[in-house]
């Protein structure tokens, strides 16, 4: 019962920010196209929002590596990701739209990115599988899909916002179940390292490219999915149970992955989610019909889950503890953030134009991380990268 309630104390937080990322991860784009934007501001909004991110989590993840005790910046995040949603109610304009978003890149990737870095390494600590942990807020990620659907199809695209702050509101309460955190001290028996030191690596560079792109492959779905099966006549309570069956598959996926993890490593969990983008993204360019749609999406398992738990154990066995925290913040920034930030113009450029073919170039870029990926095997054998284990 201990260990189940501790458990629990970490899981929240990730619940909370999930719920709120499953509403208006699948909606956002229906509640600003109801705002009067268009599908290539939409895509400006969505690279402006990457790019701004790529910053504060770079910011924020350094300050964290050289400071430690996470849990107050994650309460500091959470407060002002309150305040800026409320801010995007009385916002009507693009560039009010777009000035909005810059605060919301600064509170919003940083977030993510910090939990993560607590999560990894408080499951290293305790005894817990990170992907045990992970998996609940792909279960909230689920209700916030759903709930958000069924608002929609009965109140319309305003009340994506409401379902949204709904699960922002619990990040405050929730951050003050974990952990307080120690303040970094300085350890002389400890390699020192820093972010240029991760830059020299090119097992971490080649991390990167291939963990990054086959996260920023789902710029189009995350724009555009929702307006695609819209225009194809689907109805909204329809759209929302796709979402939430990608998820509900990501989360069987999530349960073995201590299993997966011993059959096929860290770099094959990454090439799974890559080989997986070039069947999802390539079915997706061509049909909209439901039986299809309900089977690419299951690949979602794939192309993010088992990216994202590789992605994980990577930083965990390269870099030591201490790391964890400036890891993440880079793999969040970098490796997804500012790829993103490019590819999400890029899929707005490519949908005004092409429409549904823009998912097209999604299958390039797994294509090109895919590559990256096998690179990666023949040179990385789980070797720490940088530091020491202390």
């Amino acid at each position: 019962m201990h260990r189940l309630l501790e458990g629990g104390r970490l899981a929240a937080y990730g619940g909370a920010y999930f719920f709120a990322a499953g509403a208006f991860m699948s909606y956002w784009p229906v509640w600003l196209r109801d705002r009067g934007i268009s599908d290539a501001e939409i895509g400006t909004l969505f690279m402006t929002r990457q790019l701004v991110s790529v910053v504060s989590v770079l910011g924020i993840g350094m300050l964290a590596h050289r400071i430690g005790g996470l849990r107050g910046m994650l309460l500091a995040l959470a407060a002002a990701a309150i305040v800026v949603m409320g801010v995007y109610q009385i916002s009507y304009t693009f560039l009010a739209l777009l000035m909005v978003g810059v605060l919301w890149g600064c509170v919003w990737s940083p977030t993510m990115a910090l939990y993560d870095g607590v999560l990894v390494n408080e499951a290293k600590a305790r005894g817990f599988v990170y992907g045990n942990l992970r998996v609940w807020g792909s279960i909230a990620f689920i209700a916030g899909t759903l709930i958000c659907g069924v608002a929609v199809d009965r109140f319309g695209p305003p009340s994506v916002l409401y379902v949204s702050w709904a699960g922002i509101a619990c990040l405050l309460p929730f951050a003050l179940l974990l952990p307080r955190g120690e303040p970094r001290r300085h350890d002389p028996a400890q390699a020192p390292f820093g972010i240029r030191d991760l830059f020299r690596s090119k097992p971490f560079l080649l991390f990167m490219i291939g963990a990054g792109f086959c996260q920023s492959s789902h710029a189009v779905l995350y724009s555009f999915g929702t307006l695609t099966w819209r225009d194809a006549g689907l109805d909204d309570v329809t759209i929302s149970m796709l979402w939430g069956e990608s998820v509900a598959v990501e989360i069987g996926l999530m349960m073995a992955s201590g299993w997966l993890m011993r059959r096929i490593g860290i770099t094959g969990l990454i090439g799974l989610g890559l080989a997986c983008g070039l069947v999802r993204w390539t079915g997706m360019a061509f049909t909209t019909a439901l039986p299809a749609l309900v089977v690419l999406q299951a690949l979602h398992a794939g192309t993010f889950a088992a990216c994202h738990l590789g992605a994980m154990a990577f930083i965990q066995r390269a870099l030591p503890s201490s790391g964890t925290a400036l890891g993440q913040s880079i793999y969040y920034a970098l490796g997804t953030g500012a790829t993103q930030a490019v590819i999400y113009q890029f899929a707005g450029l490519l949908y005004a134009r092409y429409g549904q073919h823009a998912f097209l170039g999604m299958t390039v870029i797994s294509a090109l991380g895919l590559a990256a990926i096998l690179l990666l095997a023949r040179l990385w054998k789980g070797e720490l990268l940088v530091g020491n284990r202390a």
